[in-house]
């Protein structure tokens, strides 16, 4: 008996949708992925000297740009960004407003804290910062939540520090009452008004998107090879 392909109908139009598909999917993963890279290898090549910068120039700067800033900080009004962890331990990130010299607030974010184990009881963020302070550090943006992170903006009202879960810009401006500049400064480690300040680039790592394009470039030949064997009949 000889073997001869019969395909179905059906089985031609499945696998004319699903194959395309499979081969879009792979190929959208994959330029994700490059873009990812790109972003963390500008992460990457940050450590360098910081620049002196201002309110006009920081709107301007690219992201990871290390700069110098000079300015009052707002000690009493800061937001402790929840449900951060390290290393698999639970925290916050604390962010505190400086008051540059032509009246801009620019967010910084000093670092990271772990959970103290009651909601109920936020953890001390209190610092002395009398006059004017510099700080150096690299300019990025707020963090972004992961699939299963909910967002929460801060009370409009109440005693600070306020806590939140992945707000965006409008949700911190509204909760201080001011327009705000849109970078945030990531401290640098080291000496300053700060916790832990281990920063890594955004985002997962550009190779599980690469991991991602082949999964679906694989589904596209398991298809073609479901639609050959499916459709190969016996005749005699």
């Amino acid at each position: 008996m000889a073997l001869r392909f019969a395909p179905r109908w059906y089985f031609i139009l499945l696998t004319a949708a699903a194959v395309p598909g499979f081969i879009a999917l792979g190929i959208w993963q994959w330029q994700r992925g490059e873009h990812r890279r790109e972003v963390w290898q500008q992460f990457a090549h940050s450590d360098v000297e910081a620049i002196d910068a201002n309110a006009a120039s920081l709107a301007r700067l690219p992201p990871f740009t290390r700069v110098r800033v000079s300015g009052q900080f707002d000690t009493v009004r800061q937001i402790l960004l929840d449900n951060i962890s390290h290393d698999g331990q639970p925290g916050y990130e604390v962010l505190a407003v400086l008051r540059l010299a032509d009246g801009s607030g620019l967010l910084v974010n000093r670092g990271w804290i772990a959970f103290t184990g009651y909601r109920d009881r936020l953890p001390d963020v209190a610092f002395n910062s009398a006059g004017t302070t510099t700080v150096t550090g690299r300019l990025s943006t707020l963090p972004v939540p992961g699939i299963a992170s909910g967002r929460q903006a801060p009370a409009s009202s109440g005693s600070w520090p306020r806590l939140t879960s992945f707000p965006g810009q409008a949700d911190i401006e509204a909760a201080l009452g001011e327009k705000l500049l849109p970078a945030v400064l990531l401290l640098d480690a080291g000496p300053g008004p700060g916790y832990l300040r281990a920063w890594q680039a955004p985002g997962i790592s550009p190779d599980r998107n690469f991991s991602y394009a082949f999964q679906w470039w694989l589904f596209a030949l398991l298809a073609l090879g479901l639609f050959a064997g499916l459709n190969l009949k016996r005749s005699k």
